[in-house]
């Protein structure tokens, strides 16, 4: 009986590192993200996400379609087994959050190639705290009194990179909130199969962009480079990012979740730095160094946990 408890917990401890690493890893890919996206600046922001998000829906429908028949058949069944006001409530719930991916992809993407790199790692600094609050209150997440010290830490943090730049702080809370509330919609959305899940929102963005197309959009790209990166970029830094973020919402809370995210905005704060030779002040050192001992503290539970059972 006790030896079964002892599996039990060690395969509980297993699942939630995987979710971890899941995170991590999405949010790590993340951070890099300027690398594919810079070198299209010359584009505009709304060809670059109107090709983003069709090859998304494209290469994920013809997956669903082709892989994934037998689990969309499953899916499609169980949606007519609930309630009307079930019904009712998943359909707005995943409308809703396709039009929060929408927004945060534009203007992560015009902020990215119009304001500044150091603009967008900023946004997703502001996101964790933002998803944190929101999961206290909306989801009920419980906080102990050392996750929210790290809140408030990452809040200072936030507060000094606004007084830097107080426009940069208005373009990064946009991003970072449209990027929170879809991570609160996503944590209710557990009952659907992720990849189905996730391309349901992109074809419901698609079919948003759709009508702006004509009028927005400028001429049919001609360099090769163009479609190269837009590649990476549906791939390596939408699908497969978005996919792994869905699966560590699964198994752990959205607050932690939103604190990992801060892996993302370190990673680019050091690309903008060294990649990208945007100037840094000692007041930006200092407010990335506060949000950065923010995230240690606010996972420190589960850090010192694992270190005790590797020793």
């Amino acid at each position: 009986m006790h030896s079964n408890f002892i599996d039990s917990k060690r395969n509980n401890d297993l699942n939630n590192l995987k979710h971890y690493l899941a995170a991590i890893l999405a949010f790590s890919l993340w951070g890099t993200f300027s690398l594919v996206l810079k070198p299209l600046h010359n584009y505009a922001s709304s060809d670059i996400l109107f090709y983003r998000v069709f090859s998304c829906a494209l290469i994920m429908s013809l997956v669903s379609l082709v892989f994934k028949r037998k689990k969309l058949k499953q899916n499609l069944n169980y949606f007519k087994s609930i309630s009307k006001k079930s019904k009712r409530n998943i359909i707005i719930l995943n409308i809703g959050s396709s039009i929060l991916l929408t927004a945060n992809w534009f203007s992560f993407i015009y902020v990215m190639n119009h304001v500044s790199v150091r603009a967008t790692s900023v946004a997703y600094l502001v996101c964790p705290i933002i998803t944190t609050i929101l999961a206290y209150f909306i989801l009920k997440d419980q906080l102990t009194k050392l996750q929210w010290l790290s809140v408030f830490l990452s809040l200072v943090g936030c507060i000094l990179l606004s007084y830097t730049n107080i426009l940069d702080m208005f373009y990064s809370s946009l991003i970072g909130f449209t990027y929170a509330a879809y991570l609160i919609c996503q944590s209710q959305n557990k009952q659907f199969d992720k990849f189905l899940i996730l391309n349901f929102h992109i074809v419901i963005s698609a079919l948003i962009l759709l009508p702006f197309f004509q009028a927005y959009s400028g001429s049919a790209p001609t360099e090769f480079k163009f479609y190269f990166f837009v590649e990476i970029i549906a791939i390596m830094y939408t699908i497969i990012p978005l996919l792994l973020n869905l699966f560590a919402l699964t198994g752990i809370a959205s607050s932690k979740v939103g604190m990992i995210l801060n892996i993302n905005p370190i990673i680019a704060f050091i690309l903008a730095s060294t990649v990208y030779n945007e100037p840094l002040n000692p007041i930006q050192i200092c407010a990335y160094s506060l949000i950065f001992i923010a995230v240690v503290v606010f996972n420190a539970k589960e850090i010192f946990r694992w270190k005790t059972k590797d020793t």
